[in-house]
């Protein structure tokens, strides 16, 4: 057995928690949300506290970090005016344009005009879609989990989803190389997805059939 450190969570400050998690969770995908304020104008951010939770119903989770001040980012903010957001898969093509979303432009910035990005009017939301992104999926808000003073967690609802055509066939099989999609690691560090392999999980009769044949 190799040797191990352990950390105690409640004596480590929230940063030295946030380090641990961030190097440990990975990858982690990334959900470049796109959302539109009470007069209309619309706003993109990417977030990697994201994940797909459930189908049925077809939910997924952000972890929006609050602003230093305490006040709430505009992503999460106009989740409560509007109801709704959409979550924009990066594909590695798109690594330069997300990362321009990241800078913290104040409101009025059209950060995707500065990231020279087309939108696409949302079909069952308020909130466009990036036309450059090869996947979206539209989402109605489920609810807000108030988890403490760091950050809000928001549930939403998957209620229309945009795939580019060549990226999903008719048994609704979507092909990981047409996505090309990247993922967050550790401080800087970004992964991509083009190393990937097949490991199918085993039925109990499987193992139970391997297990006896190496005994033998």
């Amino acid at each position: 057995m190799t040797d191990s450190v352990g950390f105690d969570f409640a004596r480590l400050s929230p940063r030295d928690r946030y380090k641990l998690l961030i190097g440990t969770v990975v990858p982690r995908p990334i959900a470049w949300v796109t959302t539109v304020d009470p007069e209309g104008r619309p706003n993109a951010a990417p977030y990697s506290f994201f994940n797909c939770l459930s189908a049925d119903p077809a939910i997924v989770a952000l972890g929006i970090e609050f602003r230093p001040d305490g006040a709430p980012k505009d992503t999460g903010r106009n989740i409560r005016a509007s109801g709704c957001f959409t979550v924009n898969i990066v594909s590695d093509a798109l690594v330069e344009a997300m990362n321009v979303c990241a800078v913290p432009f104040p409101p009025e910035v059209d950060e995707l005009e500065r990231a020279g990005l087309a939108l696409v009017p949302g079909v069952a939301v308020a909130s466009p879609r990036i036309a450059a992104a090869p996947a979206a999926l539209e989402c109605r808000l489920h609810s807000f989990l108030e988890i403490g003073n760091s950050r809000e967690i928001v549930l939403g609802e998957v209620v229309h989803a945009h795939l580019r055509a060549d990226a999903v066939d008719d048994r609704l099989h979507v092909d990981p190389a047409v996505l090309d999609a990247v993922g967050r690691m550790g401080g800087h560090g970004y992964a991509r997805t083009r190393d990937r392999f097949d490991l199918p999980t085993m039925s109990l009769a499987e193992f139970t059939a391997r297990t006896d044949a190496s005994d033998a």
